[in-house]
């Protein structure tokens, strides 16, 4: 706990660092040989940073440790190092080739990729998936809308339906270029048909639809052009508007392709909203010693909002300890009281604005992942002694009921419906054009309101378990969209179902506790890999991290109370992995435990996270639980 609160910064809020893969490195250096500021001196420190990210083993960038190789990243990760200037027959760039070369060759990289490959003359736009910018001007009730897609797929596809028109190229000379990373060389100079093997197809329908688009555009036939363009700019604007957010989404995607397309527009680089976008990147940017590395964002009122919730677990509250106090205020000064985001479009009645986001400004983004955390820590932490603290919980609540699907459970950003067409759009790659609800969420949802005291009856909670109850996989355990994986999944839905007061001697809660059981291993931990995304074999498999081991703790708590075997050998393995000295390989302090693993998840099978601090949040949590359990006793 001492670690915990030294963490805390003097305003009252954690932030820990928020690590990501290669991409947020090589994405930067080829953003700023896109807008022609390759001679930035900080990237070459960046790309020494990037450097150190590849694998030795096999030459390859990868999404998390241990994951297999990527093409995408790897592909960028050398194209980005040889703008740098590293030779292409140096042992690592040789590696890397021949991985690439292997795996298919360049012209298996992901949309995201080919959009910089293209811009950089590496790839005619042709073989870049359309994103027509007249989309913004479908009518409400069309399958595709953007009120019906993930809003971090908006903050992608706006910017870049405006690159995806303006096809922007900067011609590199042929040495700089990446020819020898396609296994067909005509890639760069033709289109290439990408078909489905099933000849009647989603997939097919849309590929077919994205040469039709190219057709109209090569033939002038866009009338509506212009105007969407200009509402796309508009929407842009808006959404990036000081103080309210903190960039485009306050995310590295969104804040790198509005400068790509603001640049197509004619903004020059010292116009207020570039500079501002190069700015927040530059936030982003941590820089040690010869290195810098990026972020993806930053997660402020998450990590807020999990250490005091883990403080007032161990009995804590806003009126007995300063630091929990100071976070309280910190929280309640973020709440999103401004009547602006991209919710209220799915909403069908009025309801005070309300909520939190991730970030230190993203107004126009509160979500109901970081609404459900903050609205419980500040409830305990109240304790009927902080009223500013209880109502702003309050009005929390009231905005996350407005925000559950018809299905009974909860997204993360948006109230929606399951579009499953949509995957097959081809600029959706990134695995997560949609948010629908997922059993995370929902589990954590149901925790925050058995802390403000609803009960099973309610008809709103009846619909929230009976989504969980459907979605619960053969072997008993859950999906987790936002952690690695099941376990994370299963932590949330079980302690949620716990804490709303469900039956947990139920066969199917049952169920879960014994998949739990089979996953625990002999001295007690537990470890799940990101592999399980792809490979449903590996769920619950993987090396041993202290969150993953105080997640499956907690949740084993709820069905088995705080004296069973396999809880105890979980907490013992907590205890007995606590660094008792400073780690200075890690950096890792006495009190915390080294975790080099990612738990956190961005996209499915795309980008993965790992948060610094999850190794000291949660079982600092667990015990805390497993403590007040005792004294009840």
């Amino acid at each position: 706990m001492r670690e915990l609160i030294r963490q805390q910064t003097g305003e009252g809020y954690w932030c820990a660092e928020l690590e990501g893969d290669s991409i947020l490195q090589s994405e930067y250096i080829l953003l700023k040989w896109v807008i022609e500021q390759e001679d930035d001196p900080k990237l070459e420190k960046i790309a020494n940073y990037l450097r150190k990210q590849q694998r030795a083993s096999d030459g390859a960038w990868i999404q998390y440790p241990g994951a297999k190789p990527d093409i995408s990243a790897t592909t960028k990760s050398y194209f980005a190092l040889k703008l740098m200037g590293d030779d292409i027959n140096a042992p690592h760039m040789v590696k890397a080739r021949e991985l690439i070369l292997s795996l298919g060759g360049a012209e298996k990289c992901n949309t995201y990729t080919k959009f910089f490959l293209a811009a950089l003359g590496q790839m005619h736009y042709d073989n870049v998936p359309a994103v027509p910018p007249e989309m913004v001007l479908l009518p409400k009730w069309f399958y595709f809308h953007l009120d019906k897609v993930s809003a971090w797929s908006r903050t992608m596809i706006m910017p870049l339906s405006i690159v995806s028109s303006y096809r922007p190229v900067r011609q590199l000379p042929e040495p700089m270029g990446i020819m020898e990373l396609y296994t067909n060389h005509d890639y760069l100079h033709r289109p290439l048909l990408e078909i489905d093997k099933k000849l009647v197809s989603w997939k097919n329908l849309f590929y077919a639809a994205d040469r039709g688009l190219k057709i109209l555009e090569k033939i002038k036939l866009t009338p509506l052009r212009r105007k969407a363009i200009k509402q796309i700019e508009e929407w842009i604007i808006e959404r990036t508007d000081h103080p309210h957010s903190d960039g485009l989404g306050a995310i590295f995607p969104g804040m790198v392709y509005i400068i790509i397309a603001f640049r197509c527009l004619g903004y020059n680089l010292d116009d207020t909203p570039v500079r501002n976008a190069m700015e927040e990147l530059g936030r982003l940017m941590i820089e040690d010693g010869d290195d810098i590395r990026l972020q993806p964002c930053f997660s402020p009122i998450w990590d807020t909002g999990i250490a005091a919730y883990a403080m007032t677990e161990t009995g804590m509250t806003a009126s007995s300890n300063q630091a929990l106090s100071k976070a309280v205020d910190w929280l309640v000064s973020k709440e999103c009281r401004e009547v602006v985001g991209d919710w209220k479009n799915n909403v069908n009645h009025e309801v005070p604005p309300s909520g939190w986001y991730f970030e230190f400004n993203n107004a126009y983004y509160p979500d109901v992942d970081d609404t459900a955390m903050v609205a419980m820590a500040l409830h305990r932490a109240a304790n009927g002694t902080a009223p500013h603290a209880a109502e702003a919980a309050k009005r929390g609540i009231d905005w996350i009921f407005a925000m559950q699907n018809e299905d009974g459970g909860w997204a993360a950003f948006d109230r929606t419906i399951s579009r499953p067409i949509l995957e097959h759009i081809p600029f959706a790659d990134h695995n997560a054009i949609q948010d629908p609800s997922c059993p995370d969420i929902t589990g954590r949802t149901l925790e925050c309101l058995g802390h403000h005291g609803f009960s099973p009856d309610d008809p709103r909670v009846v619909k929230a378990v009976n989504f969980i109850r459907f979605e619960q996989e053969p072997e008993g355990c859950w999906f987790g969209r936002w952690g690695v994986n099941y376990i994370y999944g299963t932590w949330q839905v079980v302690c949620g179902l716990d804490r709303i007061g469900i039956d947990m001697s139920q066969d199917w809660i049952q169920k879960a506790g014994l998949w739990l059981r089979s996953i625990q291993k002999p001295d007690g931990s537990f470890g799940e890999s990101a592999d399980s995304y792809e490979d449903l074999s590996t769920k619950g498999q993987g090396p041993s991290t202290a969150s993953q081991t105080a997640w499956a703790v907690m949740a084993m708590m709820s069905i088995y109370g705080p004296s069973d075997p396999g809880v105890m050998r979980g907490l013992n393995w907590l205890i007995e992995t606590q660094l008792q000295a400073d780690d200075p390989e890690s950096g890792d302090r006495a009190g915390s435990w080294r975790e080099d693993w990612f738990t956190g998840t961005g996209f499915p099978r795309v980008f993965y996270l790992r948060y610094h601090l999850y190794r000291l949040y949660f079982p600092v949590m667990a015990m805390g639980r497993w403590l007040s359990a005792v004294d009840k006793k």
